[in-house]
C-alpha cells in the first residue's frame, strides 16, 4: 500500500501541486468551494426532509438540491484526491483524514440507501416524506458536518 501512495505522490500533478503554491491554492480553493456547494445544498434539503421549513415545497426543491449536492460531492472528491496526492503517505496515517474518509463512506452509503429506497421515489412523485427518509436526512446532517469537522482537523494532527 505504501508503494502505491508513494507512487501517487510522485505523479506529475502531485509534484506540480507541491512545487507551485499558486496551483495548490487554486485547487484548495476549489475544494473549499465544492464542499460549500455540497453542504450548502444538502443541509437545507436534509432539514426540509427532517421536518423543518414545511412551507417549502419539497417535491420542487429536492431534485434541484440533490443534484447540486451531487455536483459538489463529485468536485470535492476530485479536488480532495488532488490535495491528498501531495502527501499521500502522511495523510493515509492521519487519524482525522481516516475519520473523514469513514464519514464520507457513511454519507455515500446513506445517499445510496435514500436514492435506491422507495422513500425518495415517493417523495418526488407525491411530496410525502416517509419516516425512514426523515431519519436518513437527520443522519446526513450529522455525517456531513462531521466530515467537514474531520477535514478541518487534519491539519492539526
Amino acid at each position: 500500500m505504501i508503494d502505491i501512495l508513494e507512487w501517487l505522490s510522485a505523479t506529475t500533478p502531485a509534484v506540480a501541486l507541491r512545487r507551485s503554491g499558486t496551483l495548490y491554492m487554486f485547487v484548495n480553493a476549489a475544494h473549499i468551494l465544492a464542499i460549500g456547494l455540497l453542504v450548502g445544498a444538502i443541509l437545507p434539503l436534509d432539514l426540509r426532509l427532517a421536518g423543518f421549513f414545511r412551507k417549502v415545497p419539497v417535491d420542487i426543491v429536492a431534485p434541484f438540491l440533490s443534484r447540486s449536492a451531487g455536483v459538489g460531492l463529485v468536485l470535492a472528491i476530485a479536488t480532495g484526491f488532488c490535495l491528498f496526492s501531495v502527501r499521500a503517505v502522511e495523510y493515509a496515517e492521519n487519524p482525522a483524514f481516516l475519520a473523514k474518509l469513514g464519514l464520507i463512506a457513511f454519507g455515500l452509503l446513506n445517499l445510496l440507501t435514500v436514492h435506491v429506497g422507495g422513500g425518495w421515489k415517493t417523495l418526488i412523485a407525491t411530496g410525502l416524506i416517509q419516516p425512514s427518509l426523515r431519519f436518513s436526512a437527520a443522519s446526513s446532517v450529522a455525517i456531513w458536518i462531521g466530515a467537514v469537522l474531520a477535514g478541518r482537523w487534519i491539519g492539526f494532527l
